[in-house]
């Protein structure tokens, strides 16, 4: 016997209903229309037409109305019983996670197992007060490997700080340089920190946003100034202000060497400088709001202060005793 195949009513067929049951056509010859059975036509007019007036059809509604079923027929409870309600509800008050709940679950109550992505969905779904209760309590759940940073970095013909020469790495010889931002969360404002690696010499000034294009703009007109022999390289983290990189190395005559993600380590002057300007400009303190003649005071007072690892030499004694104009 040939088996026969189902096709669900598509959009333009129930427009094609509605056509020409308004004309007044019975079920049969709409049937013969579409080339369907009479049953199909009978059931759809049946389930889809509104609760109300059911002798009127909209196709539009109708069909949203179809796909609504089929979506709820495919919906389970995401947890199966109440036990298991309660065990879960329970290990979240208790700060456990989804996991540490499905894995446990089975040795406490035997015969019953769940997922914990079941769990995740009963969260979102029906108990979206528990949500605080995860480690991670976001608003709307995130995709699985969902990140706000970029997987791979966005900056062309990137040159990893592996391939830096040791004798810049060993601090040997001056004119190379760390750039970071020193960021706040009170403002969209922030301060770019520049530091020679040899002398700790740091300069400081403030960007309005944090962009490629001021990036750019800044570091060219704070280093342009400088002697070639003081202005050799740049070392940058991996943040998208760093895209314009190769129109600096070209108005400079400089090379720049990027940091491994995630490895702050690898640029330690901006990191040991970063936490001296702390000093003056604490976390949660709103960039926009302080001048620059209070960020040129930071900064003057940083570059006259005697370091240890300068033999207690100030950085401004160091670079300038390196050649550079004083400016």
């Amino acid at each position: 016997m040939k088996k026969t195949s189902y096709s669900h009513l598509t959009v333009e067929e129930r427009d094609r209903i509605s056509v020409l049951k308004a004309e007044g056509q019975s079920i049969r010859s709409i049937a013969r229309e579409l080339g369907r059975n009479h049953a199909t036509i009978s059931r759809e007019l049946d389930r889809n037409a509104p609760p109300v007036r059911k002798g009127r059809y909209l196709s539009h509604k109708a069909h949203e109305r179809s796909v609504q079923r089929k979506r709820a027929a495919h919906q389970r409870d995401r947890l199966k019983n109440e036990e298991i309600q309660r065990y879960v509800e329970d290990g979240l008050s208790l700060q456990w996670s989804p996991e540490q709940i499905a894995g446990r679950l089975p040795s406490v109550c035997k015969g019953q197992t769940i997922s914990h992505e079941a769990i995740y969905q009963y969260i979102y779904t029906e108990r979206h007060d528990l949500v605080t209760t995860l480690a991670r309590h976001h608003r709307k759940r995130q995709k699985r490997g969902h990140s706000r940073k970029h997987r791979k970095p966005h900056i062309p013909n990137r040159i990893s700080i592996e391939e830096r020469p040791q004798y810049i790495e060993d601090r040997k010889q001056t004119g190379h340089w760390e750039r970071d931002s020193l960021v706040s969360r009170a403002s969209k404002a922030c301060l770019d920190v520049k530091v020679e690696r040899k002398s700790r010499y740091t300069l400081i000034d403030k960007l309005e946003r944090r962009t490629a294009e001021a990036v750019r703009i800044v570091v060219i007109a704070r280093l342009k100034p400088y002697p070639r022999h003081l202005r050799r390289s740049l070392t940058y983290d991996n943040g998208s202000e760093h895209a314009e990189h190769e129109i600096i190395n070209r108005a400079l005559g400089t090379r720049s060497f990027f940091c491994h993600p995630y490895s702050s380590w690898e640029r330690g002057s901006n990191e040991n400088m970063n936490g001296l300007i702390r000093r003056f400009l604490p976390k949660k303190t709103d960039f926009s709001k302080v001048s620059s003649a209070y960020i040129k005071q930071i900064e003057f007072l940083l570059n006259n202060r005697p370091r240890k690892c300068l033999n207690y030499r100030t950085p401004a004694e160091v670079f300038f005793k390196s050649g550079a104009l004083k400016l």
